[in-house]
């Protein structure tokens, strides 16, 4: 539907030329020009109702938009930001926290994976007895890291 609609926008540019007023957006009246938010929200209800599809506010659609992008470009916020339309990284950060922190997890899962397939160690080869949170405080100290890195490199 979007794609006939897109076709149709081109071919009344082409018709029209400088008559046809360009603002490079989705939901326009026949001529370019924007449409009101009560004219989309009829159409879309309309829409929604006669597809027999769940009922949503429009809005949503630009929420889905900025998660899919998020998605794709593997969070590059900025790139979002700017296709958006928000004038704040910020904006974006705040409201799709959500997708960056599942990106985060995902990056964790696949360095966990790349890591023990590497050095064919498996996730729970590491002894039951090790205190996690006295090693971490060991890693934290600069000294114990690097005698900890220097004892790792003689088990190679």
């Amino acid at each position: 539907m979007l794609q006939k609609w897109k076709l149709k926008q081109l071919n009344t540019k082409a018709i029209l030329g400088e008559e046809y007023n360009d603002y490079n957006l989705v939901m326009t009246s026949e001529f370019g020009s924007p449409l009101e938010s009560g004219t989309i929200r009829v159409s879309f209800n309309k829409l929604i109702e006669e597809h027999h599809l769940p009922k949503v506010v429009f809005h949503s659609l630009r929420h889905s938009s900025v998660t899919y992008k998020l998605k794709l470009n593997k969070g590059d916020i900025k790139a979002v930001q700017g296709d958006s339309g928000h004038s704040q990284t910020d904006m974006v950060t705040d409201m799709y926290s959500h997708i960056i922190d599942e990106d985060r997890k995902k990056n964790a899962e696949l360095f966990e994976d790349a890591f023990y397939k590497k050095n064919n160690l498996e996730p729970n080869m590491v002894s039951e007895e090790v205190d996690m949170e006295l090693l971490m405080k060991a890693l934290a100290n600069p000294e114990m890291r690097a005698l900890l890195n220097s004892l790792a490199k003689t088990m190679k």
